[in-house]
């Protein structure tokens, strides 16, 4: 069993860009690893480079044609029309750009490598996983590749019999979801903005009995994620008995994201990591969503300072606030930058009322709760 919780990373995340103008031409993994740092918060010791996911360990879950296909993208930065269009590369906000095999083939390789150190038990945490929406054959909303799917699958590979995926990201788990439906093992449960983009996820769809879906609505504050912690994740987790748990903590669903109209402090989403821990022998954290470099840094760094049982302090330290400011956003470069960006790690709380369509989404979830499989 791992005795300390092991952070993957890779430094291809610090020159490598979606592009300028895409909602992922921000620094990210790096952003967070080095806020990290310079908490002084990483013994050398702890901390695990990525390998690269081999189009052999790809295609336990995607379609040999379709990773050639990416693999040919990157070579020669084009595709053909038709074959663009078969996958849903270079289109769609799934861009050609200079890694677009080696990036997403380097997040699954660390989840994959995550799932190896988990065989025994303890915690990993992989920032740069969480690509939710990649399918078998297609990039989607982003993502190339299914870096949990395949983590998932290889610990059934090894011989468990039951994994929880919790996904907290502000849009539907979908990618997860679809790839085990009906499959009894797995249980996904995803909490996110309803209505908003993959427009799937209501509280009636459990893909075969295998998902629990929890829409919320836009203004989500930290009062109803704990309410939905408390009243439905917990509990479902905890009756699904679980040898695994994956944990896809997306930042988007923080009050300071462009692309959620979601309300949340990073506290309620630490809250969610540190509920999971202890609720099954092996715990993988991954990344996700989140466009904004300040929200996303600090919210994966303070992931890692609660799986390691930190407390962020009041006001950061010199070296990471020069870190932070040092960071840049294309995308809103005219506006004023709150200064707690800066300076502390973690948000002022976002509490309020807890609405009855919440309450409503953890009601719904507990129905009929999936039976442990034998």
């Amino acid at each position: 069993m791992l005795p300390r919780p092991v952070l993957i990373a890779s430094e291809i995340y610090r020159q490598s860009r979606y592009g300028s103008n895409h909602p992922l031409g921000i620094p990210r993994v790096s952003a967070a690893l080095d806020l990290i740092r310079a908490l002084g918060w990483i013994d050398p010791a702890d901390y695990v480079d990525s390998p690269v996911a081999t189009p052999a360990q790809l295609a336990r879950f995607h379609d040999p044609d379709y990773v050639a296909a990416v693999m040919a993208t990157e070579a020669a930065q084009r595709i053909d029309e038709e074959t663009g269009r078969r996958h849903n590369i270079g289109r769609n906000g799934n861009p050609i750009f200079g890694e677009v095999f080696r990036r997403p083939a380097t997040a699954c390789g660390a989840s994959l490598k995550a799932a190896d150190l988990l065989r025994a038990g303890g915690i990993v945490h992989s920032p740069a996983g969480g690509t939710h929406h990649g399918r078998r054959d297609q990039a989607s909303g982003f993502c190339y590749f299914n870096d949990p799917v395949l983590a998932i699958l290889a610990f059934l590979d090894q011989g468990l019999s039951r994994v929880a995926y919790v996904d907290v990201d502000a849009h539907h788990g979908d990618g997860v979801e679809i790839a085990f439906a009906g499959d009894r093992r797995v249980l996904t449960i995803s909490v996110h903005e309803e209505g908003r983009w993959p427009y799937t996820g209501r509280i009636e769809d459990r893909a075969g009995g295998s998902a629990r879906n929890l829409p919320v609505p836009a203004g989500f504050n930290d009062s109803e994620m704990d309410h939905l912690r408390e009243h439905a994740i917990v509990p479902l987790v905890r009756g699904f008995v679980p040898d695994a748990v994956v944990l896809q903590c997306g930042a988007d669903a923080l009050a300071d994201d462009p692309m959620s109209r979601l309300e949340l402090s990073n506290n309620a989403l630490w809250r969610v990591v540190r509920a999971m821990i202890g609720l099954a022998p092996r715990l993988l954290v991954l990344g996700g969503g989140g466009y904004n470099p300040w929200s996303v840094a600090r919210c994966w760094a303070g992931v890692w300072g609660t799986l390691t049982g930190r407390t962020p302090p009041a006001r950061l330290p010199e070296g990471a606030e020069a870190m932070l400011r040092g960071l840049y956003w294309n995308r809103r470069r005219s506006e004023p930058r709150p200064e707690h960006w800066f300076t502390t790690l973690a948000d002022a709380p976002h509490d309020g009322p807890v609405r009855d369509a919440v309450r409503r989404a953890a009601d719904a979830a507990l129905e009929h709760e999936p039976a442990v499989t034998a």
